[in-house]
């Protein structure tokens, strides 16, 4: 104490002013961490929604085969990710150690990872913060750093953490605790592992999840499969109308390395799935599903079986045009720029300088709606092109707002892009408008 109050003494009046006001000064902040992953929303195909725990080996492989052979991998859906039921033991990890199930995967997970990598692919795997996982396996409680060893020894790209909503009710600074302890432990490996913190949307998870290397985040409860259920099913799940409304106003949480996850794709299921409730969607429901996905750049992982696709589905899983909106560099996300009760538009900037356009539909019935790039997107364009990315068509040039009919429950979606103009106010030819229906 003594020395205390001597240096005290030497420091002044000044310097005990400075003193005291740096004692009410926050601690600094650790910096964010990243692994430099995902810097586009993660694609491809998840396991759990049509297959449950009934996965093996056999399953994987063909699924990559047919992701291969009906244009997927091409299209860039390259995560061929294995969920809850790989593992040996149910019960509690205190009484298990966490291994892979011999019958169903008689050649191990790095058998799968080097199929996938051979084929320009990726591999997925799943466990939990709990001692056991949503289905019951053996979780990943306590033994972090092992199980982040063992899966980059195995060659695995992406982790599907999941709490399996059991920490609902969890404070904050517990929620943070869990995932950045496997964050810490999958960067401390060699190979870089994806991390998917999935937490149904609660603990404000996209207010925290990024800073500490997490890639995305789950920002609801999972996905039904359905396109406008009224309520939620089961008092519990989402339909699609849901899961977009519910990331209104969390745009500015999502980026290159750290996306909001609005949950799976569930295009192709049919209302045949054998875990998810929901009856199905219509073939136009599934593709505005799908749209608004891209548009929003959520991860799009497939639930549906890829060995049996439809062509309908397919053509929607494949369109190249949209996904290039939600694999686009900038990492933009839409924001609802116009609200007109059922009919809305969604858009976002390219990172050409391009626009995205998106006319929502949620009414019973067809409509025409109108956007304007000046008083909906704020953006000065007094003449520009358009594109269908659906028709795969330039619809011309415009110097007035656009028009088009909408289906009930459809999702049209453009690419606009701003078109110079000489002294004269005539158009002046360039790349962007070459090939466009005057």
């Amino acid at each position: 104490m003594a020395n205390q109050k001597q240096h005290c003494r030497g420091l002044g009046l000044v310097g005990l002013i400075a003193m005291a006001f740096a004692s009410t000064l926050p601690a600094a902040q650790p910096a964010p961490r990243s692994n430099g992953l995902a810097l586009t929303p993660p694609v491809g195909w998840s396991s759990w929604n049509n297959f449950g725990d009934d996965i093996n080996e056999q399953l994987v492989i063909e699924s990559i085969d047919a992701m291969i052979a009906n244009g997927m991998r091409d299209a860039g859906y390259v995560f061929v990710n294995l969920d809850d039921g790989w593992q040996r033991h149910k019960g509690a990890r205190k009484d298990h150690p966490l291994e892979y199930d011999p019958k169903k995967f008689p050649r191990g997970i790095s058998y799968l990872a080097d199929y996938a990598h051979q084929r320009g692919m990726k591999l997925g795997i799943y466990s939990g913060p709990g001692q056991t996982t949503c289905a019951g396996y053996t979780g990943s409680e306590g033994h972090e750093a092992e199980d982040a060893r063992m899966f980059a020894s195995w060659g695995v790209d992406h982790l599907k953490y999941d709490s399996c909503c059991s920490h609902r009710e969890a404070p904050k600074e517990e929620l943070q605790k869990i995932f950045r302890t496997m964050s810490n432990a999958l960067m401390s490996q060699q190979r870089g592992i994806v991390l998917h913190a999935c937490h149904c949307g609660w603990g404000d998870i996209w207010e925290w999840a990024g800073a500490l290397g997490v890639n995305h985040w789950r920002i609801g409860q999972d996905i039904s499969d359905d396109f406008n259920y009224p309520g939620n099913r089961e008092q519990y799940y989402f339909d699609v109308l849901d899961q977009l409304d519910r990331g209104v106003g969390l745009e500015k949480y999502s980026g290159p390395g750290h996306w909001n996850d609005y949950d799976m794709l569930i295009v192709g299921l049919d209302g045949k799935s054998k875990q998810l409730v929901g009856t199905g969607a219509s073939n136009i429901e599934y593709r505005t599903h799908f749209s608004l996905w891209a548009m929003v750049s959520s991860p799009m992982l497939v639930g549906a079986d890829v060995r049996k696709l439809d062509k309908y589905s397919l053509e929607t899983l494949t369109n190249k045009e949209v996904i290039a909106l939600n694999q686009d560099p900038a990492g933009n996300v839409a924001h609802k720029v116009r609200d007109d009760g059922d009919l809305e538009v969604f858009a976002r900037e390219l990172a050409d300088g391009s626009h995205a356009v998106l006319l929502l539909n949620r009414g019973a019935a067809t409509a025409t709606m109108t956007f304007s790039p000046r008083a909906d997107l704020q953006v000065p364009m007094d003449r520009y092109s358009i594109r269908d990315l659906w028709q795969h068509r330039d619809l011309g040039t415009y110097d007035i707002p656009f028009t088009a009919e909408v289906q009930s429950h459809e999702a049209r979606v453009f690419r606009i892009r701003q078109l110079s103009t000489s002294a004269n106010g005539r158009s002046v030819s360039d790349a962007a408008e070459q090939g466009s229906v005057q």
